[in-house]
């Protein structure tokens, strides 16, 4: 694996000039609006690119955007993969693996979710300050001892000092924000009432079908992470799960989201 990662980064790198990103960007389902404000340089499509998987649900248009946000270059990922899609883990954070080749010194995560947390509403934005994984480990199997320890630690997943410095721009900025904790599940369903339930006995805040397995592999490589939920529905009312309109909820709040990440990016 370690091998085909290298590859694929040395690919790219073929196709963009040795682009050297310090920032990545992985844009969830409504959100990829955001790779709109990016100044691109290079864009290559998922299905060019070898050893990449392609993404296959709508609103994921399936493209890696190399350019410059408030001056500093990303590498934004237009769509991502998930294991509901019928990806092996390493599959879909394979383009974690590449990313930090690439040169990443930071994740920046977002994703489209259920409220669990009986205060959210509709269209917030939720900080990500933990994450419980229910889905397969993606570090299950043999350890690439070149990217990181077998058994890499997990507290501050989410960094503390960019979470930080996401509320100091939100206050200047006038952007409501909430904090909690994600839980990771498999999909493709929406949740049972039953199953939000369980999740916020077990301190779950809100609920969705990703970025647990890209946060667990980046640090697993000592990348710093923050991650940003959008609130697309409230799972424990009778609202029902519509992809339509998470995609819809998605598009509104990312308007938000896109100038949290622009500031951010900006004061790194």
């Amino acid at each position: 694996m370690l091998e085909e990662i290298k590859k694929c980064a040395a690919f790219i790198k073929a196709q963009t000039n040795d682009y050297k990103p310090e920032v990545g960007v992985i844009l969830g389902t409504g959100l990829g609006g955001f790779a709109d404000s990016i100044k691109a340089d290079y864009i290559l499509e998922y299905k060019n690119i070898p050893g990449f998987p392609v993404s296959t649900v709508q609103g994921h248009k399936g493209r890696l955007i190399f350019g410059q946000v408030e001056g500093r270059r990303v590498v934004a990922m237009q769509g991502r993969f998930h294991y509901y899609e019928g990806y092996a883990m390493t599959q879909v954070t394979f383009p974690v693996r590449v990313m930090q080749q690439l040169g990443i010194k930071y994740l920046f995560v977002s994703n489209a979710s259920g409220g669990v947390n009986t205060s959210f509403r509709t269209g917030d934005l939720m900080i990500i300050t933990d994450h419980i994984n229910l889905l397969p480990n993606p570090l299950i199997g043999p350890n690439m001892e070149e990217l990181g320890p077998r058994f890499p630690d997990m507290h501050n997943c989410y960094d503390k000092n960019l979470i930080a410095k996401a509320t100091a721009i939100a206050e200047k900025e006038g952007i409501k924000l909430q904090y909690g904790v994600y839980v990771g599940g498999t999909g493709p369903t929406f949740e049972t009432q039953a199953e939000y339930r369980f999740y916020h006995a077990i301190g779950g805040d809100a609920a969705g079908m990703s970025t647990v397995p890209e946060v667990i592999v980046a640090r697993h490589m000592s990348i710093p992470v923050f991650g940003v939920s959008v609130i697309t529905n409230c799972g424990l009312s009778d609202e029902v799960g519509d992809h339509e309109d998470v995609q819809l909820q998605g598009r509104k709040a990312g308007i938000r989201m896109e100038k949290l990440f622009k500031e951010m990016i900006k004061n790194l």
